[in-house]
């Protein structure tokens, strides 16, 4: 495993499950991790550079669902289900990720 997949496993295992204010800081900054490490990743050769758009649409649903997590104007229950959304869609894109860069090493 190289220091990219170790980092993209860290970040998975960092997603907070809960909704609160703190959580909904740490989320945001694990986020802002992801994107830096997609930007890492797009830039190691043509195969991820195709590859990773896709994983940069599902940030900005991502970055909606925590949004209207922290709504005011948006009930507990709402703002919960908006957070387990955003936590679940960021789960399943790092994975998808993870399988995607594999080892660093894919060409085609």
């Amino acid at each position: 495993m190289n220091s990219t997949t170790t980092a993209l496993t860290e970040l998975f295992n960092r997603i907070p499950r809960r909704h609160s204010a703190d959580n909904i800081k740490d989320i945001n900054g694990i986020v802002t991790e992801y994107e830096d490490l997609l930007i890492t990743i797009e830039a190691v050769n043509s195969f991820y550079e195709k590859s990773i758009p896709p994983f940069f649409d599902e940030v900005e649903n991502i970055k909606a669902f925590i949004k209207k997590s922290n709504d005011n104007k948006a009930s507990k229950k709402t703002k919960d289900s908006f957070f387990d959304d955003a936590s679940g869609a960021l789960k399943d894109s790092i994975q998808a990720l993870i399988e995607v860069f594999a080892d660093g090493n894919r060409t085609v």
